[in-house]
């Protein structure tokens, strides 16, 4: 029967909702007190209000779908069987969480997400008492939740804390870490692997569903609880009974792995079976010790065009209304079309690079952590799939990975966002950069990434990489400089990083010749009066842009490291102030390496220092939150204006001044 019905909502979702639908059970729902107060049977429509709901939101906000369509039956029964707030509810990443926002009271703000002052694309603990850990990495979820467990001992407390993983953050380190952790601590914890790709089970029949509820039935755990207790008089039987248990579970479910790790596994449930969620779950709540519930769903569940295209569906951009989408005539539309055609994106640009990388270099051999499609690998994963290596989410092996491979004479490009480079220091720093591999980083997303927020921002890696020996760090200005900088870096003998921004650049010309540039070497792009600008990547439009208003020299930096010390040098000799700016924090950042060098041989210079303020910037949209930071053209030049006012430059003065970033310089 409910299998009848889950095929009437997906033939009726087929297009998302241009309007907002009708959803009165939805709309009686402002907490999850108020979903409680329903009988079982109405959840099945309050699922399908949801789901409609979502689709219509997303439509409007842009953002994950896939994901959260999921999840809807197991949102409803999570929140329906356990007393949230006072039980914990942890979602790994948050891209599954959207329906927990809709029910825990943000329903009427959905529509704001991931815009300026409106409800964040990832759990918040600042927005809800719902939202019990903020997310935006992966995998996380186990370690916060052992956290609370251990909280909760300390404490007195007796809720529940629930940790809902992804399957695909299953494969971090990090998740495999907490459940080894968990049993030493052997607490009351509950552990739901949402598995929505099919990755760990291939079917979910008739047999698997039985044992599954079996596993998780009151009866079998009573029987259970009740034979380990006798056996605990002999430990021999007792580790005997034990293994045979394990085994059983073995030949019928993928579980064993997790009874090895010391979970007691139940599954697999039918994600989508409301009754049967609801019976496994109240069950589950009364287990004592760590215990996983495994769940299959089906991503983009009940909108056909997620279903046929889940990778494709993960995330979508916001659907504008028709009339901003009309071309007023064909003319136009052409010549919407050809320019939008020559403005490649920083990705693509690197995709384009990769392919013809690898024709000049049978050695080359890319690698991603779970990024490829963003990080536009997905030609070079056709034409090459022989040296394309996506390994999941697990940061850290991919970076370890790459240095094996450059120990035996490869040239490993590894492919990965600059928030999630942070998660693989430790292996940059000790397994590359300390042998000093020949690996060449190509990091995407650096600096503001807009709706996502501060957890996908890129605002610190020039601060984290530029401080490692034997590393060269490059920041191209524009999309043939992208091109260049990586030609530079794959030559070098040695680890080398480019990182570039999300998005597309200021719409360069490329020539398409493999040519590199000299390492440490600048490029002057404007000559002005008094005021040297050293702009470093994104960072240089704009800055050539307030140039004109202040007459002011621009040198495009293109490397942090090694930093052009004679351009530097040659500059403080000829003007009176020098001018950093960085789409990068300006603690530790790329000025800081100009004032370094600067103070180190003894200059005295009056100096600004512009970039990304010590402070996680909320989202928005990168050019808002750039102007509101004052790292647009118009706030780069009021704040040399500022600075010429408001000191003796150009007077005979000679003391070192040091601003702050963006607006407060």
């Amino acid at each position: 029967m409910l299998a009848g019905l889950w095929e009437a909502i997906a033939s009726m979702l087929k297009e998302i909702p241009a309007t907002r639908p009708e959803t009165p059970l939805l709309d009686a729902i402002d907490s999850p007190a108020d979903l409680r107060e329903l009988a079982p049977d109405r959840l099945p429509e309050l699922a399908r209000e949801l789901r409609a709901y979502l689709l219509y939101c997303v439509g409007k906000t842009g953002g994950h779908l896939g994901a959260g369509l999921g999840v809807v039956e197991l949102t409803i029964a999570l929140h329906y069987v356990f007393d949230t707030p006072v039980d914990r509810l942890v979602w790994d990443v948050g891209h599954q969480a959207y329906p927990h926002k809709i029910l825990t009271g943000r329903r009427e703000r959905m529509t704001t997400m991931r815009q300026a002052d409106g409800l964040a694309a990832f759990p918040s603990r600042s927005e809800s008492d719902y939202d019990t850990f903020g997310v935006g990495h992966s995998s996380t979820a186990i370690s916060a939740a052992l956290g609370m467990v251990v909280g909760r001992r300390m404490t007195g407390g007796e809720h529940n804390i629930v940790a809902v993983v992804g399957d695909g953050a299953m494969t971090a380190g990090m998740a495999f870490e907490a459940m080894n952790h968990s049993t030493h601590l052997d607490e009351n914890v509950l552990v739901i692997l949402n598995d929505n790709n099919m990755s760990i089970s291939n079917n979910v029949g008739g047999l698997s569903n039985y044992f599954g509820r079996l596993w998780g039935s009151k009866s079998y755990n009573f029987i259970r609880a009740g034979s380990r207790k006798v056996l605990a008089m002999a430990p021999k039987a007792l580790r005997a009974a034990d293994q045979t248990e394990k085994y059983m579970k073995g030949m019928l479910s993928p579980g064993t792995v997790f009874d090895q790790l010391g979970f007691n596994y139940i599954g697999i449930i039918d994600g989508h079976n409301l009754s049967q969620l609801l019976d496994v779950l109240h069950n589950v709540k009364t287990l004592a010790g760590p215990q996983l519930l495994h769940v299959v769903t089906r991503k983009g569940k009940g909108y056909s065009e997620s279903e046929n295209d889940p990778f494709g569906m993960h995330a979508m951009g916001k659907i504008a209304p028709v009339a901003e989408t009309r071309q007023p005539d064909a003319a136009a539309a052409t010549a919407a079309a050809a320019t939008a055609k020559s403005s490649p994106t920083h990705s693509q640009v690197f995709g384009k690079w990769l392919c013809a990388a690898a024709e000049r270099d049978e050695r080359l051999v890319a690698i991603t952590p779970a990024m490829g499609e963003g990080s536009g690998m997905v030609e070079f994963s056709k034409r090459f799939p022989e040296r394309f290596h996506d390994v999941a989410i697990a940061e850290q092996h991919s970076l370890t990975f790459a240095a094996g491979l450059a120990c035996e004479g490869l040239k490993p490009v590894v492919a990965i966002y600059s928030t999630f480079l942070q998660r693989a220091y430790d292996q940059l720093i000790h397994d590359i950069a300390l042998q000093n591999l020949d690996v060449l980083f190509a990091i995407d997303r650096a600096g503001l990434v807009g709706e996502d927020g501060p957890t996908h921002a890129g605002s610190f890696d020039l601060a984290y990489l530029r401080c490692v020996p034997n590393l060269v760090v490059m920041a191209p200005s524009d999309e043939e400089e992208t091109r260049l900088l990586l030609c530079t870096g794959y030559q070098h003998q040695g680890p080398a990083a480019v990182r570039y921004p999300r998005g597309k650049g200021p719409g360069a010309a490329l020539c398409g010749e493999w040519r590199t540039v000299p390492i440490g070497k600048a490029v002057q792009r404007r000559q002005g009066r008094e005021v040297a600008i050293f702009a470093f990547g994104s960072m240089t439009a704009p800055a050539l842009a307030a140039a004109e208003q202040c007459d002011a020299t621009v040198f495009d930096m293109r490397f942090v490291k090694p930093l052009d010390e004679a351009t530097v040098r040659a500059a403080a000799d000829s003007h009176e102030l020098l001018v950093t700016v960085e789409e990068n924090v300006v603690m530790a950042g790329a000025g800081s390496a100009v004032n370094e060098m600067l103070c180190r041989e003894g200059y005295r210079k009056p100096l600004l220092n512009l970039g990304l303020p010590d402070a996680f910037l909320e989202h928005g949209k990168p050019p808002d939150m750039l102007r509101k930071v004052g790292l647009d053209a118009s706030g780069i030049a009021s704040a040399i204006s500022a600075r010429l006012a408001g000191s003796d430059i150009g007077r005979g003065g000679s003391r070192q001044q040091h601003g702050e970033a963006g607006s407060d310089g």
